[in-house]
């Protein structure tokens, strides 16, 4: 296996926890945040990342943000979720366990509830967890800085879109590299 700190393609897998439209809605950082989770799903398609990603109570919280389904096209296929850790959704241990992938590259909302609670059952299980720094939020920016580093603390890799979508490209001069670069200009 790779180095836990150097996101590696055959080993990546990338979760996308929670936006969804009324969750959204609450968030400072929305538009950002959605579009850099965007970024994520247009390189992990390209590379070919699988994608798992979920929506927490959507009968409450509504589906996932237009734009995202769209970019996932026929991966959109969001497993429902009630438990803040993704990881206590047995749907969700087997889409992760099928994919037979060890670094988990997260991205989502909120920060300091199910991406924190997601990154540490994670940890536990012995994933390497990168954690999206420009692809996460919370309705509060101390609780989403704090989250970040428990999340440090504990061993995840707290990095950012354009790093991660580099290092899984590996190289420059590439056609994937040509047909990303766009992405970041």
């Amino acid at each position: 296996m790779p180095s836990p700190c150097l996101l590696d393609r055959e080993s990546a897998l990338l979760c996308i926890i929670d936006i969804q439209e009324r969750l959204a809605a609450a968030m400072a950082e929305r538009e950002a945040v959605i579009e850099a989770a965007r970024r994520l799903v247009v390189a992990a398609r390209r590379l070919e990342v699988p994608v798992v990603m979920t929506e927490q109570y959507p009968k409450g919280i509504g589906p996932t943000e237009p734009v995202l389904v769209e970019a996932l096209g026929p991966e959109y296929r969001p497993v429902e979720k009630l438990h803040f850790s993704c990881c206590r959704e047995t749907p969700f241990e087997a889409a992760v366990a099928d994919t037979g992938r060890r670094q988990i590259v997260l991205c989502g909302m909120e920060t300091h509830v199910c991406v924190l609670a997601t990154c540490l059952d994670l940890l536990d299980a012995g994933h390497q967890v990168h954690v999206i720094a420009d692809a996460v939020c919370s309705r509060d920016a101390v609780h989403k800085d704090l989250a970040l580093a428990q999340m440090a603390q504990m061993g995840a890799v707290v990095t950012c879109v354009e790093a991660a979508v580099y290092q899984l490209l590996g190289r420059a001069g590439t056609p994937e590299f040509k047909e990303l670069l766009p992405l970041f200009k």
